[in-house]
């Protein structure tokens, strides 16, 4: 026994020798023993408790220790835990501790985690709940937005009044990311108690006033949950809203576009009425009010409303846009609410989408195919684009087989008929069956090719493959019902093949051609019947149904033959299985074979059974879908889904459209109502004792305009009125004499405005210094900016050419000196509420103020007050005015175009006096003709919305002359173009300014640790950067500052280091502060960092700047 056991033993470890040689040579390891999940997993049952349970009593140590490092590597575990879907809720008690810590990173974290399980740990969540509401006040904003959304996510009833004031409150927080956050939260709480809608309504329509981009999409999917129907809360704010458009993020632009598509159809009339008359509608939008175009107007019935136009004109861009629903929001907007001309402008961005994946193919080919059935001329040039490839799957072959059928017609059936010619081939058995369905739509829809698409489908009867064959079989019985007379061959042919088809459906629609058209095929169909009642029984249910009705037929038309067969059959059917079989038997007996219960039915037998039946119709399976709203769940589905809301229909009267009017003077109230009341009556007076009602007409606009925006132009008003004024002293006399030559209306009253300016001028310098001490810590910063704009204005122009000069010199000085003084008289006012609008210029991180740095800055504020010294601007100043040559001319209207006017303008980068708000834009008109033009002068402005401060009517302008004219235009930090015409006595012509990114800064100046401090508050989400490469001539200094300000109207900031150059400005309609940093690495590289609130603006300011560098 011994001895076997040892043999035994000493196999084995032969064995087992062998194994790990071959195991090594193999380059394979054995592991000697069980890890520890695998025997907590042997001896606990298969569930490494223990482990777990080991693992997170580590996580809970480390969070409990009192090391900050441990605890933020605890929290990055835990969440990479929940990254994961593992459940962490019972480290919830260790976590929930650290709510109050210091560490930025590690509360951020503790704000997900708390976020994620705050509803399922409502209990512990509450205990904490005095620290989220502390962290509400914390100055960093990301904190106060983490503490809300913690708030919100306790869904408990009994905390809903702390939820709502704490909403209330973000709602009014300086940072946009907040009061974003807290749009978010308002459908939550919605959500958990909707008593609170009224309240959570007031929210609401204080969000929709706001201005920035970064909440435009949160608060109108608020208001879309909330109170969809309050479309009066919209009227106010539907022209920003769609001025906002192009710069929200895309998801907002998504909501944004889907409510105003809603809004739009109750506010506007049906662009759709008359077809005939819209090749002249852009023109008749331009000439709304025009008393010239009057008669011919009056004559056409329809004329778009303008803000119906303004929705369509901005949502146009967003075609480009990378995201797809973006762009299928903008089709679905297009579909609905544009003239039938306009809407084939969405057909090429369709397209585009159609190389996206998969999902997104099949969402944009579902709306595809419901707009090619009723305008099939918008996708056929691009019909090649929806030909199936071989990678498709199965649901987009399908879609793309619908469209190529609705796209048919007599023109192109050659081509698409080949295409399903090799389509029937394909191995995708639905995909060929699908096919074979389409050849016999398109047979029905189009008579010339009726008969090649039946005797193709005959010959697909004697296919290998039953489904094709099936199909064929199927189609054909709908195809000769609409002309059976001339086809008893085909169904010949198709009862010989009968024995072979073995598809129910198919058999079943053979059975049902022959009981029609029996009388036609007389010999045939007995037959068949024959043939049926043998096999009856084993029959599917649908072929035995068919062949009950082909026996009564033939009972009544060939009796004869027939009867017994009929009878035979009538009996296998009355004890059928199914019901239906049965109940079927039953009446058909009744029906043909006279009784006395049947009474007089069977006397109607003949008419009953064998009616003359219509021919079906084939129609697209999306025909009616378009009674759902394109791009919604319910149209893809075809079915009323929970939620959605119906596009109301085009109301027969346009309600009153100066209810969106309100949006102008809204913001007004809303910033600083103490300053509008302030400026009424000061501009009023001087409008009026200025007599010009030109002037009266934009003033409101410009100066609800420079309201609208931020209020730190407001502030820089004040700060940079003083050096306006004294940079413009000096040429009074020479432009009041000049511009009497070019338009003596304007010379003339800029003499009587330089009178009233000269006795302004001591009263306000004396109310600024006695008004020095209320100043906060941001005057300084808004001091120096117009001091920059002012120094860049008289250095600009005195090194620009000579002939340019001399044009400013005819009309810029004279209009900037008249303005002045109109923004001279309420600054005085204003600056009692300046700490008001000086918070609002730093809502993206608001710092509590303090002592030291209120005293650092009434210092510098002090040194700028005594006699307003340019010392510190001049060398910034100097750089930008010499780095760069004469400035860019772009060319507005063509003398060809213009019949003899030409136009040209430039941004001469001045500080504009008409508003600081706006853009200086220098215009230079040239009579190129051999008669004199009168009446130059600006007419309609598109959007509606637009600031423009037009220049005085050039009364007559005589051949060959050119006068240069100034506008001051408000772009609301956006590149979007101004559209407006250029008038003469005789014609209008349409023309458009468009700002480059760079165009739409002013200068600011700044030292470098003021530098330094404002770009630690534009960190994160408001920092973009890139490495870029540098031409070798761009390394130097000097290059590039003269590359960099010759792209944006930046003022350098000065720098003790040789590879880092700083430049600083302010966007001039928000005055947003625009820091871009310049890092010079190794190898002719460099790192380009732009901060700002203005993101979009930061992307492409960065685009241009590494163009310019790259370029030598």
């Amino acid at each position: 026994m011994n001895s076997g056991f040892s043999s035994l033993r000493s196999e084995a470890a032969g064995a087992m020798r062998t194994v790990l040689v071959s195991a090594e040579s193999l380059q394979l390891t054995l592991k000697p023993e069980l890890t520890q999940e695998e025997q907590a997993l042997t001896h606990a049952g298969g569930k490494p408790k223990e482990k777990l349970k080991a693992g997170n009593e580590d996580l809970k140590e480390m969070l409990e220790s009192n090391k900050e490092s441990l605890k933020l590597e605890a929290m990055k575990r835990i969440v990479q835990l929940i990254s994961k879907g593992k459940n962490a809720s019972d480290l919830f008690p260790a976590v929930v501790k650290n709510v109050a810590s210091k560490n930025i990173e590690l509360k951020k974290l503790v704000y997900v985690y708390l976020v994620r399980y705050a509803e399922e740990q409502q209990d512990l969540a509450l205990l904490s709940i005095s620290t989220f509401q502390r962290a509400l006040k914390d100055p960093n904003q990301f904190i106060r937005a983490s503490a809300l959304r913690v708030l919100s996510s306790i869904r408990v009833p009994i905390i809903v009044p702390i939820m709502m004031l704490a909403i209330k409150e973000a709602a009014s927080d300086l940072s946009p990311y907040v009061r974003k956050t807290s749009a978010h939260a308002i459908q939550k709480l919605y959500s958990l108690d909707a008593d609170q809608k009224e309240q959570l309504i007031e929210v609401i329509e204080k969000l929709l006033k706001d201005k920035s981009t970064l909440v435009a999409g949160s608060v109108v999917m608020a208001f879309e949950e909330v109170c969809p129907d309050r479309i009066d809360l919209i009227h106010r704010n539907y022209r920003k809203l769609c001025n906002l458009l192009v710069d929200v993020e895309e998801w907002g632009q998504v909501v944004i576009i889907n409510m105003l598509t809603r809004y739009a159809r109750t506010q506007f009339t049906s662009p759709w009425k008359e077809d005939g008359i819209f090749d002249e509608n852009e023109k008749a939008f331009y000439d709304s009010d025009s008393e010239e175009k009057q008669g011919q107007r009056e004559a056409k019935p329809y004329i778009m409303d303008p803000d119906h136009r303004l929705l369509l004109r901005n949502t146009k861009p967003l075609l480009q846009s990378r995201n797809t629903a973006v762009v299928m929001a903008v089709a679905q907007l297009y579909w609905h609410l544009a003239p039938k001309h306009e809407v084939s402008i969405v057909t090429k961005s369709l397209v585009r989408l159609l190389r996206s994946h998969r999902e997104v193919q099949y969402v944009v080919l579902q709306n595809i195919a419901t707009m090619s059935i009723q305008r099939k001329g918008m996708f056929e040039p691009y019909m090649k684009s929806f030909y199936v490839r071989s990678t498709d799957a199965t649901h987009i072959k399908t879609l793309k087989l619908e469209i190529l059928t609705n796209l048919a017609n007599e023109a192109n059936i050659s081509t698409i008929l080949r295409e399903f010619q090799t389509y029937v081939k394909s191995q995708d058995k639905a995909f060929a069956a699908a096919t074979i369905q389409a050849i016999g739509r398109c047979a029905t829809n189009i008579s010339e090719v009726t008969d090649t698409c039946l005797n193709g489908l005959v010959l697909l009867l004697s296919n290998r493959d039953e489904t094709v064959v099936a199909e064929s079989v199927v189609v054909i019985k709908k195809l000769l019902q609409t002309q059976p007379t001339q086809h008893c061959d085909i169904i010949k042919h198709m009862a010989k093949l009968f024995d072979n088809i073995t598809v129910p459906m198919a058999r079943a629609s053979i059975l049902w051609l022959m009981g029609e058209y029996c009388e036609r095929v007389p010999k045939i169909a007995p037959d068949v019947l024959r043939k049926m009642a043998k096999t009856f029984t084993a029959e599917e249910d649908i072929v035995k149904l068919q062949t009950v009705n082909l026996a009564a037929k033939l009972y009544l038309t060939n009796s004869k033959q027939t009867k017994l067969l009929t009878q035979y059959i009538l009996n296998l059917g009355k004890y059928d299985q199914n019901y239906d079989i049965r109940d079927r038997t039953r009446f058909i007996r009744q029906l043909i074979v006279p009784s006395e219960k049947s009474g007089a039915l069977n006397k109607y037998a003949r008419r009953i059974l064998l009616a003359s039946k219509p021919a079906p119709v084939l129609e697209s399976a999306f025909k009616d879908r378009d009674r759902f709203q394109l791009g919604t769940l319910s149209h893809s589905l075809n079915i009323k889904t929970t939620g959605y809301q119906e596009l109301s229909d085009w109301p027969a009267v346009a309600p009153d459209p100066s209810v969106r009017n309100v949006e102008v003077i809204e913001p007004v109230q809303e910033w600083a109502p103490s300053l509008g009341k302030a400026k009424k009556p000061k501009s009023d007076k001087f409008y009026s004792d200025d007599e010009e009602k030109e002037e009266e007409g934009s003033g409101s606009g410009s100066e609800d305009s420079s309201s609208s925006s931020s209020s730190s132009s407001g502030s820089s008003e004040e700060s940079g009125s003083e050096s306006e004024e004294e940079s413009s002293r000096d040429l009074e006399k020479t432009s009041s004499d000049s511009e009497k030559s070019s338009s003596g209306s304007e010379a003339s009253s800029s003499e009587s405005e330089s009178q009233q300016k000269k006795k302004k001028r001591a009263k306000k310098v004396t109310q600024r210094k006695s008004k020095q001490t209320a100043a906060d810590s941001g005057s300084d910063e808004n001091e120096n900016g117009p001091l920059g704009k002012t120094s860049s204005s008289s250095a600009e122009s005195s090194s620009s050419p000579e002939s340019d000069s001399s044009e400013h010199s005819d009309s810029d000085s004279p209009a900037p000196q008249k303005k002045t003084v109109g923004k001279a008289k309420p600054k005085v006012e204003v600056k009692s509420k300046k700490e008001v609008s000086l918070l609002d210029l730093d809502d993206f991180s608001p710092v509590p103020p303090s002592a030291p740095k209120s005293s650092v800055f009434s210092s510098s504020l002090l040194s700028d007050l005594e006699g307003l010294s340019l010392s510190n601007v001049s060398s910034a100043m100097q750089v930008t005015t010499s780095s760069f040559g004469p400035v860019k001319t772009y060319e507005l209207l063509h003398h060809m175009t213009g019949k003899g006017l030409s136009a040209k303008y430039h941004f001469p980068r001045q500080p504009c006096l008409y508003q600081p708000s706006m853009v200086a834009v220098q215009v230079i008109l040239t009579n190129s003709s051999d008669h004199s033009l009168e009446e130059i002068h600006i007419g309609d402005r598109s959007p509606a919305s637009f600031n423009v401060h037009c220049f005085n009517t050039v009364e007559r302008l005589e051949p060959g002359a050119s006068v240069s004219v100034s506008m001051g235009i408000d772009f609301s930090d956006s590149t979007q173009a101004a559209n407006f015409q250029l008038c003469t006595k005789e014609d209008q012509f349409s023309v458009s300014i468009q700002p480059a990114v760079g165009e739409l800064v002013m200068p600011s100046t700044m030292k470098e640790p003021d530098f330094c401090s404002e770009q630690r508050k534009l960190m994160g989400m408001n920092e973009t950067s890139a490495i870029i490469a540098m031409a070798t001539a761009n390394t130097s200094k000097q290059n590039i500052s003269k590359q960099v300000l010759s792209v944006a109207n930046v003022g350098v900031v000065s720098s003790d280091q040789n590879n880092l150059q700083r430049f600083a400005g302010r966007t001039v309609s928000s005055g947003a502060l625009v820091l871009v940093t310049l890092e010079l690495r190794e190898s002719s590289t460099a790192l380009l960092t732009i901060n700002t609130e203005k993101t979009v603006m930061a992307s492409m300011l960065l685009r241009d700047l590494k163009q310019a560098l790259y370029q030598a």
